[in-house]
């Protein structure tokens, strides 16, 4: 016997949210997405899309459109900041499909119209206020019911709150971060990890003659969780003077930062109640050490959506979909929280961990990419 159509609301309309508005329509649902801002448009700057969330936007039929919008990914390369010598090299042209770096709007404008175009609608300025148990959204612009109600609604997720009202508070981890872009022409196609005792920067190009900007610094007084905390360039430039002129040269040009600290949220022990199922952000806050904050909402929406429509019931599928994704999550975090400490080692430490990665690259060239092999040459869709 056929199912019926299921009616699927997501709240929120960033990566995961888009992603998942994409993949339960490809299966035939009926979705809306409910996004508070009054436009799409996302505060921020880029995003590094690995090969395992790329294999989830080609298989829902986005290959052409990501080709377009995006740069592959040469190397990674790790650079001692107060010298500013390269330490070494992990080559990724060998990737299939092959790491990117997308402005994040362009990422969030190509997965939207992809979404509509397959029937998903998206309302604006549409604020959920609420979730219950029989699946009604209550938004700023009236209710909505699903038969399936995705959370994607970040960090500060009114649904996390419904699924696992005991989950603990976030504690801030000691660290800041700025983020932004500068204009850059002729910039290599590489992730250049600047490292330096106490904090770091993470540079790469994006389309239109850009380059991100991400730095980090440990410090004792904390900042606002968000991207929407603007702060005064001279503050960013102060932390890093030490450093290398050309690392120096690039913050120079840096004339807007955006400020947020960094909090360290406890992953969901419950993902799903009733109805409402939780991904990315509201279900598992990622650090930016990795880079799989965005990829891990892309493979959370793919499967989610996967499990909810084939299984012979809702409930079965949500256990199949936390049961499938909570290891893989919590291996990246730790994963995340790892980097975190190498990129800041100082003193002697510092020295034999740069030594460690020259010869590692040396004697080893494909070692970079073997150790994280769990995590890029995964395939949520086979």
């Amino acid at each position: 016997m056929t199912k019926p159509r299921q009616t699927v609301v997501i709240v929120g309309a960033g990566i995961g949210g888009l992603t998942a508005a994409l993949a339960f329509a490809r299966h035939g649902a009926e979705v809306f997405v409910l996004e508070q801002a009054a436009e799409l448009k996302e505060v921020g700057a880029g995003l590094q899309i690995t090969p395992n969330g790329l294999r989830v936007l080609e298989h829902l039929g986005l290959q052409d459109a990501i080709g377009a919008a995006s740069i592959a990914a040469d190397a990674v390369v790790p650079t001692d900041a107060l010298t500013g010598q390269a330490i070494t090299r992990f080559d990724l042209t060998a990737q299939s499909p092959r790491y990117r770096f997308f402005h994040r709007a362009s990422l969030q404008g190509l997965i939207g119209r992809a979404a509509q175009a397959a029937g998903a609608q998206i309302y604006l300025g549409a604020r959920a206020t609420s979730v219950s148990q029989d699946g009604i959204v209550q938004t700023t612009n009236g209710p909505m019911r699903g038969d399936v109600v995705v959370g994607a609604d970040g960090i500060h997720s009114i649904t996390r709150t419904f699924c696992d009202p005991s989950a603990s508070e976030a504690k801030f981890t000691g660290q800041v971060a700025w983020r932004g872009v500068v204009p850059m022409q002729n910039m290599p196609a590489q992730a250049q990890i600047w490292m330096a005792p106490h904090r770091h920067v993470v540079t790469y190009p994006l389309k239109d003659g850009l380059l991100n900007v991400v730095a980090i610094q440990e410090r004792q007084t904390w900042a606002e969780e968000g991207w929407n905390h603007a702060d005064d360039p001279e503050n960013l430039r102060h932390a890093f003077a030490d450093c290398a002129p050309a690392l120096r040269e690039v913050l120079a040009h840096l004339e807007t930062p955006n400020l947020w600290g960094l909090f360290r949220h406890p992953v969901a022990s419950r993902w799903t109640h009733g109805p409402v199922a939780l991904l990315g952000d509201a279900a598992h806050p990622t650090l930016p050490f990795l880079a799989q904050g965005a990829n891990m909402a892309i493979e959370d929406a793919f499967v989610l959506a996967d499990c909810a429509t084939k299984a012979p019931t809702i409930a079965e599928g949500f256990a199949r979909y936390q049961a499938l994704r909570r290891p893989r999550v919590v291996r990246a975090i730790e994963t995340a929280n790892a980097n975190a400490r190498n990129y800041h080692l100082t003193g002697m430490a510092r020295g034999v961990a740069h030594l460690g990665l020259k010869t590692l690259a040396a004697v080893a060239p494909n070692a970079f990419l073997n150790r994280l092999g769990w995590l890029y040459d995964h395939d949520v869709t086979a």
